[in-house]
């Protein structure tokens, strides 16, 4: 057994693998025009995705997040699910979703093995929520949270764009939301790609002031989990969930980055915000030469990203990596 290991002395257990660009959404910060075509056709096929597994198991990966895209417009997710399942290293095997008829297909996701979700929902009020994504679906998905709730499952994440305009109605909601539910809910910061700079001018809002008042209101820093992602996460005694905080333009965002990228067409990004994609496809049939590959490239690895300079590298929308 291995570990992956950056030239800044960071451990890479954390793989975010994205299954499809596909996204039936229209966010406004994201895809506001709606994805356009329809899924490319060479998205990393089931084959491919148990050499990856296999692969980054063995060069210990212990997190693989599922995302788009949006994920579940790919009709095998639960035997992708399963794939990542049968690697007994991998002890965390997350989905990154809009919410997307989550209450009829979660019951096959968690049988094939999920163990974490996460769910995007940008407000709880259904106006703006519409306004935000183009849908008329923010109570469907609330009511399916309901539902998987009361199944026992408690490993549930709701992403909030934290926008400008309506940052303090979702606060205040997202603070009702959580004093009775087991959930953490986290807020993101918009970021910038490479076709939304006058949307970021407009909207970004900067989470620092968000996080001083939260600790002004009693909310204290939880210690940071094995494998976790980026979020500060706080509690606070009055609250059965806990709030997160995903701020990549405070100054230490990256010191602990742990994870590595894949796209849906198996180019990996050693940042997020990166200006080169490796394509491991030539590498997708055979464990051990992925495996190799692999090594040699997360030396390439970056020690943080440009974006205080709006360097935002290949990433031209969200929905390319998954965010």
């Amino acid at each position: 057994m291995t570990t992956l290991i950056d030239p800044h002395n960071r451990q890479l257990t954390y793989l975010r693998l994205s299954v499809t660009d596909l996204c039936n959404y229209r966010c406004s910060y994201c895809l506001p025009n709606g994805y356009q075509g329809k899924a490319k056709p060479d998205e990393l096929t089931l084959p491919e995705i148990q050499t990856i597994a296999a692969a980054f198991a063995q060069s210990g990966t212990r997190k693989v997040r599922l995302t788009g895209g949006e994920a579940t417009l790919r009709a095998d997710l639960p035997d992708i699910i399963a794939t990542l399942n049968a690697q007994p290293q991998i002890q965390h095997i997350a989905l990154t979703t809009n919410g997307h008829q989550l209450g009829k297909k979660f019951p096959v996701y968690r049988q094939a093995g999920l163990t974490k979700l996460n769910i995007s929902l940008d407000s709880f009020n259904p106006q703006t929520f519409h306004k935000i994504t183009g849908k008329d679906q923010s109570q469907t998905i609330l009511r399916d949270i309901e539902t998987i709730l009361n199944t026992g499952f408690t490993s549930i994440k709701i992403n909030t764009l934290l926008l400008r305009e309506h940052a303090q109605e979702t606060l205040h909601d997202a603070l009702d939301y959580i004093r009775t539910r087991p959930i953490a809910l986290r807020f993101i910061e918009l970021m910038q790609t490479g076709d939304n700079s006058a949307y970021f001018q407009q909207h970004h809002q900067n989470a620092a002031q968000l996080e001083q008042n939260l600790i002004a209101q009693g909310w204290q820093l939880q210690p940071r989990q094995p494998h976790a992602g980026p979020a500060r996460e706080y509690s606070h005694p009055d609250y059965v969930g806990n709030i997160g905080i995903i701020a990549p333009y405070s100054q230490d965002f990256c010191n602990s980055c742990n994870r590595l990228r894949i796209t849906a067409q198996g180019k990996m990004h050693l940042c997020l915000f990166g200006s080169v994609a490796h394509d491991l496809r030539p590498y997708l049939n055979d464990v051990g030469s992925l495996k190799n590959q692999i090594d040699q490239l997360v030396q390439q690895k970056p020690e943080h990203h440009y974006l205080h300079n709006k360097k935002v590298g290949l990433i031209t929308n969200l929905s390319m990596t998954g965010g």
